[in-house]
C-alpha cells in the first residue's frame, strides 16, 4: 500500500528470498551480527514449563495468543489497583488521614516515581534478558504493594467519626463536650502518607517491567502487521481493570470502613448512615483480595521460554522501517547493547533521535491530562454535580475506562486493517488529537454554578459576611468548625451544620433528620399554597439544581475515546522508528520522559487546581487545615479545562513535527556516503 508517497515494504506478504535481501545488508558485520542473533533466538525456542517439566497441556499456551491471556491478566490487576481501587480510594483516604488533594496527588505520582527511576536500567538489561521472567517479578511486586497499600487500616484502628453531636444550637454553658485545643490532641493519622507512597513505590516498580518489556516480546513474537492489535487488546485490557476496580470499589464503598457500623446506643458515637458527609468506605479490602490474585500470576509468566516458538523466523520476515538517521547500522555493526558500558552510547542514539523524542513528548502531553483526570474525575463529578463518593466514583468508571479501551481498540484495529506505515501512523494520530481538543470545549458550557450556601457564596438572609460561617442569628450557640453535617433549610440554601444553622430541636422520620426553631433559616422561596413545611432544615446536601450532567458525560466520553485513539499508534510508532535491538530501550526513554513530563505532575497539577478552587476548608479547634468541604465549580471548570486545552495543543504540535521529520529508510539496503556521515557523528 501507499504511505505518504512510499512503498510499504513491511506489510507486502514475504518472498522467498528474503533473507538473502536481509544478507546483502551493507554492513557485513551488521548482517552477520543479525544472522547470529536470529540463531541464537531459534535456539532459545523452548517449551512451556520449568526446566524438565514441561507438560504437554501447557504447550497449548506456549504461543502469542497464550502469553497475550497472561499479559492481559496481569494488566488487568495492575489496572485495578494502580488506576482503578487508588484514584477512588483517594477521596477517602484523604478525609480518614486529614490529607488534602496536594499529598493525595502525591500518593498518585509515587508509583511513577518509582517506574521513572527504574525503566531506562530495565528496559535496557531486559531486552536481552528472559522477559517472561521479569513479569514473574512484576507480578512478585505488584501483590507485594497491593499489600502495603492496605496496611495503613489496620495500623490506625477504628474510625472514629466524632463524639456524640447533635451539633444543635446550644445554650451557653449547657454544652457536654470539651473541644479546646492543646498539643496532645494533634493527630498522627497524616504519618499514614508515607506507608501509601511506600505502597505505590512497589507497585511502581512492578509495573515497570510490564509496559517495557512485556510490551516489547509481543512484537517479538508476532507479525508486523498484527502488532498493532495485538498491542491494542494488551493495552485495552488494561484498560479493563481500572473500570472494575471503580465498580468493584464503589460498591465497597458502600460498605463501612470498619465492617460493623458502631452501635447507636453506644454514647461514643452519633448515627451514621451513607449520607452522613463523614462516612467513609471500607477502601482496604480490595487491595488485599488483588493481593492474592496477582501472586497466582507469578505461576504463568514462570513457565514461559525465552523466546515462543516461531519467533526466530518472523525476526527474518520483518523489514525495517527505522528512522533514517544512521542509528540501525551504528546498533547493528558496533553490537551495542551487551553491556552496562554500551548504556550511554544507546542513550544516546535514542536521544538524538527527534522522530522518537517528538512522539515521546506528545505522548507525555496527553499523560498529564490523561492522569490527572483518572485520579480526580470522581471527586469532579462529586463537586459540580452534587453526587455522594461513591456514586460518583462508580459513575466515573463506567465512563471513562470503557471509552478508553474502546478507543485503543479501535485505533488497533484499523492501524492493522489498514496496514498503516510508520508516517501514516503519525498522521492518524494527528486527526485523533485534534478531535479530542474540539471535544474538549465541553467545560465550557456543561459546568455548574454553586449551590446557595450560608456564610459561603451568600449571608445569612442579609446578615453576617461571605467567607464567615458566623452571624449574630448563631454566634452564641457556640458552633464548631470540626463538626462538617450540612443541612438544607427551607430557603433552599445549604449550611454547614445545624448549629450555624442556629436550629435548637430535631426529630426523625423514615428517611431523613429534621430540625426544628432554626434562627438562621429563612422563609421558603417557594410558596405551597395550604400546605406548611414541616420542618425548617431537613439533613443533608441541597439537591443540585444543575442538569448538565449527562451532556457532560457524553462529550467528555467521547473525548475519552480520541484522547485514547492516539495511546496504541504512538506506542506502535516509537517501535517502528527505532531499531529493532532498541525497541525495549525506547519504551523505557519514553516511560521515563512520560513519567517526568506527565504522570508524575498531572495529579499534582490538577491537585493543586483543585485545591486553588477551595472556598471552605476544614479548620478544627487547633487551626489546621484539613480536607476541602465546598470548592468553587466555575473555577474548577476553567482551570481543569485551561490545562487540558494546553497540553493538547502541545500534543499536536509535536506530532506534526514527528510527520515533518520522518525520514523512511531508502528503498534498497545500501548504506549512502551521507548515512555514513552520520553513522560517524553519532558515533563521535
Amino acid at each position: 500500500m501507499k504511505g505518504g508517497g512510499i512503498e510499504n515494504p513491511v506489510f507486502e506478504p514475504p518472498s522467498p528470498d528474503l533473507g538473502s535481501q536481509r544478507q546483502a545488508s551493507p554492513a557485513g558485520a551488521g548482517a552477520g551480527v543479525h544472522a547470529v542473533a536470529e540463531v541464537e533466538a531459534e535456539a532459545e525456542e523452548g517449551p512451556c514449563g520449568w526446566g524438565r517439566c514441561a507438560p504437554k497441556a501447557l504447550q497449548l499456551c506456549n504461543n502469542p495468543e497464550g502469553y497475550l491471556a497472561a499479559y492481559s491478566l496481569l494488566a488487568i490487576f495492575q489496572g485495578i489497583v494502580v488506576n482503578g481501587l487508588i484514584n477512588i480510594s483517594i477521596s477517602t483516604i484523604e478525609k480518614r488521614y486529614e490529607l488534602n488533594s496536594s499529598l493525595t496527588g502525591l500518593i498518585s505520582a509515587s508509583y511513577d516515581i518509582a517506574f521513572c527511576i527504574l525503566s531506562l536500567f530495565v528496559s535496557f538489561f531486559g531486552e536481552r534478558g528472559h522477559k517472561p521472567r521479569w513479569l514473574a517479578f512484576s507480578a512478585f511486586m505488584l501483590g507485594l504493594g497491593s499489600l502495603i497499600f492496605s496496611l495503613p487500616h489496620f495500623g490506625s484502628g477504628r474510625y472514629h467519626y466524632g463524639a456524640k453531636l447533635e451539633d444543635t444550637c446550644q445554650i451557653p454553658g449547657t454544652s457536654s463536650a470539651n473541644f479546646t485545643c492543646s498539643a496532645s490532641t494533634k493527630s498522627s493519622l497524616p504519618n499514614y502518607l508515607y506507608v501509601f507512597i511506600l505502597g505505590q513505590l512497589l507497585l511502581g516498580v512492578g509495573g515497570t517491567p510490564l509496559y517495557t518489556l512485556g510490551t516489547a516480546f509481543i512484537d517479538d513474537s508476532v507479525p508486523k502487521h498484527k502488532s498493532s492489535l495485538y498491542i491494542g487488546i494488551g493495552y485495552a485490557m488494561s484498560l479493563l481493570g481500572p473500570a472494575i476496580g471503580y465498580v468493584l470499589g464503589g460498591q465497597l464503598l458502600n460498605i463501612y470502613i470498619d465492617i460493623q457500623i458502631p452501635e447507636r446506643q453506644d454514647t461514643t458515637y452519633a448515627k451514621m448512615d451513607q449520607d452522613d458527609p463523614r462516612w467513609l468506605g471500607a477502601w482496604w479490602i480490595a487491595f488485599l483480595a488483588c493481593f492474592f490474585a496477582i501472586w497466582l500470576l507469578i505461576i504463568p509468566f514462570s513457565c514461559f521460554p525465552k523466546h515462543l516458538p516461531g519467533t526466530a523466523k518472523i525476526q527474518a520476515q520483518k523489514i525495517s522501517e527505522t528512522h533514517n538517521d544512521g542509528s540501525e547500522v551504528l546498533v547493528e555493526t558496533k553490537n551495542i547493547g551487551k553491556s552496562f558500558k554500551d548504556f550511554p552510547m544507546a542513550l544516546l542514539i535514542l536521544l538524538k533521535n527527534p522522530v522518537l523524542m517528538s512522539l515521546i513528548i506528545a505522548s507525555s502531553s496527553e499523560a498529564l491530562v490523561a492522569t490527572g483526570f483518572a485520579t480526580f474525575l470522581p471527586k469532579l463529578i462529586e463537586n459540580q454535580f452534587g453526587k455522594t463518593s461513591s456514586f460518583s466514583a462508580t459513575l466515573g468508571g463506567l465512563v471513562l475506562i470503557p471509552a478508553a479501551a474502546l478507543g485503543q481498540i479501535l485505533s488497533g484495529i484499523l492501524v492493522s486493517k489498514c496496514k498503516m506505515d510508520c508516517k501514516s501512523i503519525i498522521k492518524f494520530m494527528i486527526g485523533t488529537c485534534s478531535v479530542a481538543l474540539l471535544l474538549n470545549t465541553v467545560f465550557l458550557f456543561a459546568k455548574c454554578g454553586n449551590e446557595p450556601f450560608a456564610g459561603v457564596s451568600e449571608t445569612y438572609n442579609g446578615t453576617g459576611m461571605l467567607y464567615n460561617l458566623t452571624a449574630p442569628c448563631n454566634a452564641n450557640c457556640g458552633c464548631l468548625r470540626s463538626m462538617y453535617y450540612p443541612v438544607c433549610g427551607r430557603d433552599e440554601v445549604q449550611y454547614f451544620s445545624p448549629c450555624f444553622a442556629g436550629c435548637a430541636s430535631h426529630l426523625f422520620n423514615n428517611v431523613k433528620k429534621m430540625y426544628h426553631n432554626c434562627s438562621c433559616i429563612g422563609k421558603p422561596k417557594r410558596a405551597n399554597g395550604s400546605e406548611d413545611f414541616l420542618y425548617e432544615a431537613v439533613s443533608g446536601k441541597c439537591p443540585t439544581q444543575c442538569k448538565f450532567l449527562p451532556l457532560f458525560l457524553t462529550f467528555f466520553f467521547f473525548a475519552v475515546v480520541f484522547t485514547f485513539m492516539a495511546v496504541t499508534p504512538t506506542t506502535v510508532a516509537i517501535l517502528r522508528c527505532v531499531p529493532d535491538k532498541q525497541r525495549s530501550f525506547a519504551l523505557g526513554v519514553q516511560s521515563v520522559f512520560l513519567r517526568l513530563l506527565g504522570t508524575i505532575p498531572g495529579p499534582i497539577l490538577f491537585g493543586v487546581a483543585i485545591d486553588n478552587s477551595c472556598t471552605l476548608w476544614d479548620v478544627n479547634e487547633c487551626k489546621t487545615k484539613g480536607a476541602c468541604w465546598i470548592y468553587d465549580n466555575e473555577r474548577m471548570a476553567y482551570l481543569l479545562m485551561g490545562i487540558s486545552a494546553a497540553c493538547k495543543i502541545i500534543t499536536i504540535v509535536f506530532v506534526v513535527m514527528a510527520v515533518c521529520l520522518y525520514k523512511p529508510p531508502p528503498a534498497n539496503a545500501a548504506l549512502s556516503q551521507k548515512d555514513s556521515e552520520m553513522v560517524s557523528a553519532i558515533h563521535t
